[in-house]
Parts: structure tokens; sequence; C-alpha cells
């Protein structure tokens, strides 16, 4: 006799709910409902055979209740046996049935019992279509023998136990059997480890599944998740996880599977060892409203719960110090969210998706990696990097290439411009233009070496338009002042207007073009996201930097220019923090 959990609605149809997992629903066949103020994701279902209860999650925009009690976006509510469900809006109504059950019948009636087979069989067929969307055999999996499985590169997890083999089991290993026994045992001890796991109690262990907000980072902890001074690191999508429908980008919230059987059994043994499971993963969606956060929570949970094992999960949700490959989550993680437990980097790692590799690095790996971050991320902190292959599958390590932009490569005491006899200020009148990319150093180099000099300062940022920051030229020479133009002015028109207001005044005007590369201004700009400056900037995406790139006319003395000097990009910092920062790589 087995317990079952099903809703049953007012025609008699039934949808089975399994133990503890959970069941997106709402509007679609399984419902029979059609209604579209009834969210296809209307809400979250998961049965605990234990309590004989379900938890109800509402996710879709328009109510639902339970037997009278509204749920809002967010909120959550149990219902036990004789319980109602009303989807949306009070209507749609599916009851809750626990009962004990021989096999799958659930009720005499002939037509009922072959409806819930036919169901069964469909889930169970839409089971292995989703776990074998990979097309392979479970011999990839798996060497065939000692010799062979000793080429294997190491992984942290090749020490998993395994039951003692005998000839028997070697010959009968060519029949396909032993290879699927070896997945089972794997299992079953991720399983026993996990209940161990579980019965433990650490003072350093979290009794209660909690989320926290710190800015533009959210982070879950797991009950159970416990500190240690080891960390296995892991990315989600690609990693953990990939889609069920074979796309790139998920269809919905539920367009997920584990990615690779061996997965779970090798995060149990990482537990059994003693390691802290810690999922760093960025959303970015979720800052440019395109991902709701609650949607992605519940998603993060079901993979949890799928994987039954006490974890802890960071999301990055908008650009700055916590997104990869910049390390404001582990740093959150070591300062704050492990129990005081400081983290050992040498008996730590990390394993992600994102590594940089290229085209067919891998036969049937036709696509390259999207970037290059999780292998940065790794470096930045200074772990032991695996990819999903390397770490699950024990492939052999492939091809990857790094960004062609080292920020550790930068020369604090390199020259300042070019050519190095040239005198900076001037004293008499004149005006000098800045020409380069937004983030290139224009407003630190003027503020630093030529504002202090007397002369004016002019910027559109903060005058608001190039007619604004002409007048103003203007002015200040009528004053008897110089002036410096720090703007972008990336074409022979936007320097004209200023060339033609000193030929006006009767002075000379020069250029300085600042030569900092696209890559490096990216940087540049992801740095002042990271870091509070004194100098206020406007926000700069890679829309308005490539916009840059694709007007720019080098500028030359024919212009009108009495002197055209190169101003070299060199990083100075006032401490060691900034310096630190700005030495990581910020994009894969």
């Amino acid at each position: 006799m087995e317990m079952q959990c099903t809703l049953v609605s007012v025609d008699g149809d039934r949808v089975v709910l399994p133990d503890g997992r959970a069941l997106m629903f709402g509007r679609g066949p399984e419902s029979r409902i059609s209604d579209k103020k009834c969210s296809r994701h209307q809400v979250k279902l998961v049965a605990d055979y234990a309590k004989q209860e379900v938890l109800v999650t509402q996710l879709g925009p328009n109510p639902s209740s339970l037997d009278g009690q509204c749920l809002g976006r967010g909120e959550s509510g149990c219902l036990t046996t004789g319980q109602t469900l009303y989807l949306v809006n009070e209507s749609y109504p599916f009851t809750v049935e626990f009962a004990f059950h021989c096999g799958i019948q659930l009720s005499s009636s002939p037509q009922k019992k072959e409806k819930i087979t036919n169901e069964s069989k469909q889930r169970q067929k839409s089971s292995k279509e989703s776990s074998g969307s990979l097309k392979r055999n479970i011999h990839d999996y798996f060497s065939k023998s000692p010799k062979k499985a000793a080429k294997r590169p190491y992984s942290p997890e090749d020490d998993v136990p395994q039951p003692k083999r005998g000839r028997e089991d070697e010959d009968n290993e060519d029949e396909g059997t032993s290879a699927e026994q070896k997945l089972q045992q794997l299992q079953a001890f991720a399983q026993s480890e996990s209940d161990n796991f579980k019965s433990s109690n650490p003072s350093s262990t979290c009794s209660q599944s909690h989320w926290q907000q710190i800015g533009s980072l959210m982070l879950f902890t797991a009950a159970g998740v416990t500190a240690s001074s080891k960390i296995a690191g892991f990315d989600i999508d690609g990693c953990i996880i990939t889609t069920k429908s074979g796309k790139v980008f998920p269809t919905g919230p539920d367009d997920w599977r584990i990615l690779y059987p061996e997965i779970q059994p090798k995060l149990a043994s990482l537990l059994k060892k003693g390691y802290k499971v810690v999922f760093f993963t960025n959303q970015m969606g979720i800052s440019r409203g395109k991902l709701r956060p609650e949607v992605f929570k519940s998603k993060a949970e079901d993979i949890l719960q799928t994987l039954q094992l006490p974890i802890q999960v960071f999301v990055s949700t908008a650009p700055g110090i916590y997104r990869k490959p910049v390390i404001g989550m582990w740093e959150h993680l070591c300062e704050k969210a492990n129990s005081g437990v400081m983290v050992d980097v040498s008996e730590s790692f990390y394993v992600g998706d994102a590594a940089g590799r290229p085209a067919n690095w891998a036969p049937g790996k036709k696509k390259k990696d999207f970037s290059c971050s999780d292998r940065l991320f790794a470096l930045n902190i200074g772990l032991q990097f695996y990819t999903p292959e390397e770490y699950f599958l024990g492939w052999k390590p492939a091809t990857f290439s790094f960004p062609e932009f080292d920020p550790r490569k930068l020369d604090s005491k390199a020259r300042l411009y070019d050519p190095p006899d040239a005198s900076l200020t001037s004293t008499k009148q004149e005006i000098i233009v800045a020409v380069g990319f937004p983030g290139a150093g224009k407003s630190t180099f003027f503020q630093t070496h030529i504002i202090p000099k007397g002369y004016a300062y002019v910027n559109r940022d903060t005058m608001g338009s190039w007619q604004h920051c002409v007048s103003a030229c203007e002015r200040a020479l009528k004053e008897g002042k110089s002036v410096a133009v720090d703007n972008t002015n990336p074409d022979l028109e936007s320097r004209k207007r200023y060339i033609d207001v000193a030929q006006s005044a009767g002075v000379s005007c020069r250029c300085f073009n600042f030569t900092a590369s696209l890559d490096q201004a990216k940087h540049n700009n992801r740095f002042r996201e990271m870091v509070p400056s004194a100098t206020k900037h406007v926000p700069v995406n890679d829309m308005v930097i490539h916009s840059y790139k694709k007007k720019f006319v080098v500028p030359s003395l024919s212009e009108g220019f009495s002197e055209v000097l190169q101003i070299h990009f060199v990083p100075s910092f006032s401490d060691k923090r900034s310096e630190f920062l700005f030495k990581q790589f910020s994009e894969g």
C-alpha cells in the first residue's frame, strides 16, 4: 500500500501530486482551464505525504483561494484532505485527496483506472524523453575497465565509494547492466548521505530555509546548510540544470531538468566529505524587469527540492560588485554567510560552463561558450576551476582562451602622454578639447592635471547640451581663462565647434586624444559601478560606448588644432581595495 495525493476537479479529473516535488499548475490541458485570467503558472504545489498537506504558493497575477482564504502573488497557504483550491478568482475548484492505494489504482471505476494508468504512462514517457534529450547511452558516463578509468583526469569526487567487483560483474559489463547498476548505487549512496547529513545537528547548521536581500544580491540558505572551510561552488544554468525544451533560454520557470544523473550523488558526496555546496548565479533579467524575483526564487527552491540536498544559493540580480566574474558574492559568503568559519581557498573549487571554450570544443558541441565569466570568477578568487563535463563526467580539459583585455597587466608607472616632451598646460590662453570613449579617464585626468592650473572646466554631463558647453567656453575666454572641454567629441563636427570658438577669440586649440581601448573603457565603467567615487559620472551602457566607436574619426592637425597629444590610461589608486577590484576581470 502506498500513499498518493491527488487534486480532483468537479468533473472527476485527477492530477497526481508527487511527494516533495513542486508542480506548477494553471491554465492548460492538465487542468482543462482556458480562462486567460488564470496564468499558465498560476500556483506552485508541493505535497508533503508525511504531514498529508499541500503547500500552495500563488504565482499568477490574479488571486487564488484556499477554502475562502485569498492568496496574493507570493503568498502561501496549506490544504489538507477534503479542502479545496479555487484556482483563480474563486473559480475552478480542485479538492485535495490523500489516500492509500495499490499500484496506481485509486478508484474501482475501470474508466478511472485506465485514465490514471494512461496519465502515469504519459508522465513516465515525458520523464524519459526529458532525461534522454542528450541522446546518450548510459555507457557514456562510465569507463568499461579499470585501465580506462585510470586515464580520466582527477576530480575531487573520484573517490565516491563503489561496491567491490567480482569477475562476474566484469563479464556482465558488455551486456549494459553494470553501468546502470553503478548509477543506481551512486544515487542510493547520495540519498543515504543526504539522510545522514540531515540527521546531524552541528552548531553552525541552518535550522530553517530562508531568503535574504542584500542590495542587488539575493541569498537563499536551505535548512541543513552547514558552514565549512571547504567550499564547493557551482554555477546553475548549464552546469546543474539545462532546459527540458532543448532551447538555449528556458521557455518558462519549469523548463528545466538536472543536467547529468551524476550531479546529485556527486553533490551528496561533497557534503559527506565536509564541503559546503554553494550555487552562484547571475540573473540580470531580474533588474531588467524580464524575470520576477519570486518566480526565480520558486525555481531555485524547486531545484534544491529535486536534489534533496542542503545548498546555499547566491543570486546576482544587477551589474556591480556581486555580478560574476567580480567576486562580491564570494566575499559576502566568506565574510557574512558562513557562520564565522574561515574559508580555505586552497581546499575549495568552482565549477561552471562559461569557460571560454571555442566552437567545436568537443564532438557534438558546435557552439562556443557564451563567455568566460565562470573561469574568470574562479581566477579572480584563486580557486581551482572545472567545467561540468570535467567535474561530473571526467572528460579531459578542453581548450579555452581568456579575453584579450587583461586588467592585471596595466602598468601604473607607464608614460602618461606622447610626445613626452610636450607640456600639459600653457601659460597662454587656450582651449583643450578632449577626445575619448566614455570611461577613458578624461575627467580624472583633467581634475588631476589641468583644472588645478586655473582652467575653466566644461562638461556636457553637467551642462546638458553642446550648445551650453560652447556658450560656457565663450564666457570663460572673455574672462581671460583657458578652457578644458571634457566631452567625448568623436567626430569632426563635434570638435569643430570648439575650434571655431578658439579661432574667433584668437587663441590656440589643442586636442588631447585619450587612447584607452573599447575594452578598457568598458572595464573602467564597470569599475565605476563597483567603487564609490567623488566624481559623479552619468551611467554608461555598452550601446553608448559602441556608438562612440562607430562615430570616431582620428583627430589631426588639419582640423585646426595647434597640437594633438596622445593621453594614455595609467591607473592610480587611493587605496588597496580599489586597486584589488580594478585588477579583477569584470566581464567574461
